[in-house]
């Protein structure tokens, strides 16, 4: 049923930073963008929105198909699956794409589909666990100072892990967490990206010093 439900309350679209991939997203044709919250069919649909941090890691990957090729991919918090189909589509070894949101699993497997890839899905808290990757991605979870301190702990704990953080200057990426990053990209956002963002004119990659 989700599925049919997610086709059918959302569009095709390539009007973002990655015009290579094909992504399922609310946007203003659909009646959604403008629904009230007692109007939503699925609760908080972020998985709908290809949010800035998620495209300057996907571009990132598609620019740099180094960073995924033969590499065990998690994208933590994966919303439509964008980071996870780029890093597919650059021949990584294997992708898991998370997200607790069983809706936004199924938004990366349509996805998926769309990109003629396909990827592994857990809907399981992996925040604080032991994690078996090569490169981690985290895209746009930098939105509260409480969940932002409990992340980026259990960040700094992977030794050996590659993560590449994409965020377009969300107040929780504090200039102490920056301190602990390089910054690799940045990213000017197409214009209906800003309009989707309501401020956000550019978005950046950074990769954990660890």
């Amino acid at each position: 049923m989700s599925r049919a439900v997610i086709l059918r309350h959302t569009v095709t679209s390539r009007a973002h930073l990655t015009p290579e991939l094909a992504l399922r997203l609310i946007t203003p044709a659909c009646p959604l963008w403008r629904a009230g919250g007692d109007q939503l069919p699925f609760p908080d649909p972020y998985w709908g929105f290809y949010w800035p941090g998620g495209q300057a890691t996907a571009r990132y990957i598609l620019d740099n198909p180094g960073m995924a090729k033969n590499r065990r991919i998690l994208d933590v918090g994966c919303g439509c699956g964008a980071g996870a189909i780029a890093a597919a589509k650059m021949k990584a070894e294997s992708v898991l794409a998370n997200d607790i949101d069983p809706f936004a699993l199924t938004a990366t497997n349509i996805n998926a589909s769309l990109n003629a890839v396909s990827v592994a899905t857990t809907s399981a808290n992996l925040i604080g666990t032991r994690v078996d990757c090569d490169t981690l991605l985290v895209g746009d979870m930098f939105y509260d100072e409480q969940f932002a301190e409990t992340l980026f702990e259990w960040l700094l704990g992977l030794k050996g892990v590659t993560v590449l953080i994409g965020d377009p200057g969300r107040h929780a990426l504090t200039a102490r967490r920056r301190a602990a990053l390089t910054l690799l990209a940045r990213y000017t956002l197409p214009p209906d990206s800003c309009l989707e963002n309501r401020g956000f004119l550019d978005t950046t990659l950074w990769k954990l010093n660890n």
